[in-house]
């Protein structure tokens, strides 16, 4: 049987874990995870600025629980790994804390119109961040980084100049993830300096698909498929709203997360562009199962190939699930929908991404220069190259084809 095994890790990330467990069993009690937790994880985010931001405890108290209570009892987490999942949570709830009390100091954000932004979607791995970054080269799209994301009320209260300057300075640092897991940078590349997935500024409301792929978090992942993201997608909007510049620029935005809660992203920004982009479903999954797997080994020393590849199959057949259930539906028109191969971007870029102008109603820009530009700037495997088998996560590639052929074939027939 093949078997996954984790990147290798450097003397110098050998030392940090080291380090880290020595301080869990000198310090256990600031390792302890569970729903018990709940209350110091919420001192310790509101401990600045107050409860009172945090508004309704029903909103998002049952998402902190479920999550601390899966990270506990199924993310088989080392010292870095409890570390993160207790700063990912208590970061959340600082966040909606801080922006509770930016919308109140100004309730005129709210009122903020913007342009329907232009969403690139899909399974993990199928070319959504090749083109993300790519059209993010277009000055008259603007594709948010890491600041404004996860602290949206600092970036928006920098001047366009002095926000730069910040991510600059941000970048010219060792990149925290690369010195512990020096794989990621060659599987799924980040930085200060690069356009992210939004997903990384939401989960405010303890609702965040985006969880489960740097953790093994299977009971969340399955409270989370019951869950109403309708206010996360406010959220998501007033944090659109309070990056607004002025610039007139549209939004460009990415994260196959959206894929499962089109309904919520179509309902929040009507007359959105929506990319959808497809692959082949065993390169699809087996890439996805390969990158997760690589992420939780930053967190986990005992990561299961087999194990991930269960979870991708079973998370990409309810995305894509709900994703067809929502295209067939009356609330389908009120969006653009693209549908665009990974085959057709990869071997005719500058017609697949001037139909993505066409659909988005922009005149396209030199795309060939944009292209060279990118390519020069992020070569292919610029940092090393993916590596990966269906078999080391389990996947059985004629099995999967038949288990995911309702979505295949709607997707061949233009369903």
């Amino acid at each position: 049987m093949t078997e996954w095994t984790p990147p290798p890790r450097t003397e110098a990330a050998t030392g940090v874990y080291a380090t880290a467990e020595a301080d869990r069993v000198a310090n256990p009690e600031s390792y302890r995870l569970g729903a018990g937790e709940a209350g110091r994880i919420v001192e310790r985010a509101t401990a600045k600025h107050g409860t009172a931001g945090l508004g309704d405890p029903a909103q998002w108290r049952p998402g902190l629980e479920r999550f601390l209570d899966s990270a506990a009892d199924d993310g088989r987490l080392n010292a870095i790994g409890v570390r993160n999942a207790r700063d990912a949570v208590t970061g959340k709830l600082r966040a909606r804390s801080i922006l509770a009390a930016t919308l109140g100091a100004d309730p005129t954000i709210a009122d903020r119109a913007l342009t329907p932004p232009i969403v690139i979607i899909g399974g993990w791995r199928t070319g959504t961040t090749f083109l993300f970054r790519l059209l993010a080269r277009d000055p008259r799209l603007r594709a948010p980084r890491p600041l404004e994301l996860y602290a949206p009320w600092r970036a928006a209260g920098l001047a366009s100049a002095e926000r730069e300057r910040l991510i600059e300075a941000q970048a010219a640092e060792p990149n925290p993830l690369h010195l512990l897991n020096p794989a990621m940078a060659a599987v799924h590349d980040s930085g200060p300096l690069l356009p992210e997935e939004c997903v990384l500024g939401m989960g405010t409301t303890m609702r965040n698909w985006g969880f489960g792929s740097t953790m093994r978090l299977g009971s969340y992942a399955r409270w989370l498929a019951t869950q109403d993201f309708a206010d996360e997608y406010t959220a998501h909007r007033r944090m659109l709203q309070l990056l607004d510049d002025g610039s007139d620029r549209r939004w460009l935005l990415k994260a196959p997360a959206h894929t499962p809660e089109l309904a919520h992203l179509v309902s929040t920004y009507p007359g959105v562009c929506i990319v959808h982009l497809h692959r082949d479903i065993v390169e699809t999954v087996a890439s996805g199962a390969s990158l997760f797997a690589t992420y939780r080994s930053t967190y986990s020393d005992d990561v299961d190939g087999h194990d991930v590849g269960r979870f991708q199959i079973e998370q990409s057949e309810l995305w894509f699930r709900r994703a067809l259930d929502f295209r067939s539906s009356p609330a389908a028109a009120s969006a653009t929908i693209l549908d665009l191969d990974y085959r057709d971007l990869v071997a005719q870029p500058e017609r697949t991404i001037g139909r993505v102008y066409a659909a988005a109603d922009i005149d396209p820009p030199d795309v060939a220069s944009l292209l060279a530009e990118h390519d020069a700037a992020q070569p292919r495997h610029g940092k090393g190259r993916h590596r990966y088998t269906p078999e080391e996560f389990g996947i059985d590639p004629d099995a999967l084809r038949e288990r995911m052929a309702f979505y295949t074939d709607a997707v061949s027939t233009g369903t």
